[in-house]
């Protein structure tokens, strides 16, 4: 993804766009399981990417966004906005398979904004980040971070 700026030098942001690539990764293997008509897979998939998202959400609307409120208000309401609407599909197969089978084309529909979602972090919020984010705000985005962990160093940083 993006690399012009320079934000993956902080580590705070490096972690968020590694745990978007691995998203992204996730997503593919979503659109694939669909092509097969693999319900079960997809809600696999869905259950893998809520896990990754639940400390990166954190992270960002803990950590990051407060920050960033000020100067982009709608922003970061839109973003927070697409968070819940990705959440409440993903959530739909939290325990199990849907029954519903109009579930799969949802999740590609949440797995799209999603993406696209990830284009505007990547593209707007981060570069914003390390524009205008004080050595406090790093601070406290290092701490929530501290708090809500990462599935990256889990499975050996990747």
């Amino acid at each position: 993804m993006c690399e012009y700026c320079g934000c993956q030098a902080v580590t705070a942001i490096d972690e968020l766009t590694r745990e978007h690539d691995l998203v992204v990764d996730l997503i593919a293997d979503a659109r694939t399981a669909h092509a097969a008509g693999d319900a079960e897979t997809m809600a696999v998939i869905a259950r893998r990417i809520a896990e990754v998202l639940g400390p990166h959400t954190e992270v960002e609307e803990h950590g990051l966004f407060p920050a960033l409120a000020d100067e982009f208000p709608e922003q970061i309401a839109g973003l927070e906005a697409e968070h819940r609407r990705v959440e409440a599909v993903l959530g739909e197969a939290a325990d199990t398979t849907p029954a519903d089978l109009g579930w799969p084309l949802r999740l590609l529909d949440a797995l799209n904004l999603l993406r696209t979602h990830i284009l505007k972090e990547q593209d707007g919020v981060f570069p914003a980040a390390l524009a205008g984010l004080s050595t406090e705000d790093w601070e406290a985005v290092e701490a929530v971070r501290g708090r809500a962990g990462t599935l990256l160093r889990a499975a050996g940083g990747q």
